[in-house]
């Protein structure tokens, strides 16, 4: 992919930034030595590599989700300050 300038004015329309010429020049410059760098990177033989999201192994470190005994409607709002039809009353927060 060639970087040119109308590429690099949508890129400021993208960004909401202006730049002045030279820095257009730089900016794409540094664009296209990055975009020719991943050309390169395209270019090595990864047969055989596995695919990785991380450079270490990462686990499920969750429990295993098991159903559990639990308290009845009832018994969770007998500590309520305030109940009504077995729900938390709660001060009027909207008008």
């Amino acid at each position: 992919m060639q970087i040119t300038p109308d590429l690099i004015k949508y890129l400021e329309k993208l960004a909401r930034i202006t730049l002045t010429e030279d820095e257009e020049k730089k900016v794409g410059n540094e664009l296209q030595d990055i975009l020719t760098y991943i050309d390169m990177l395209n270019e090595l033989d990864t047969d055989g590599v596995e695919a990785m999201s991380h450079c270490f192994p990462v686990t499920n470190v969750m429990r295993e989700d098991e159903v559990q005994p639990s308290m009845s409607a009832d018994e969770i709002v007998a500590n309520a300050p305030e109940s009504q039809d077995g729900c938390f009353v709660v001060p009027k927060t909207v008008d």
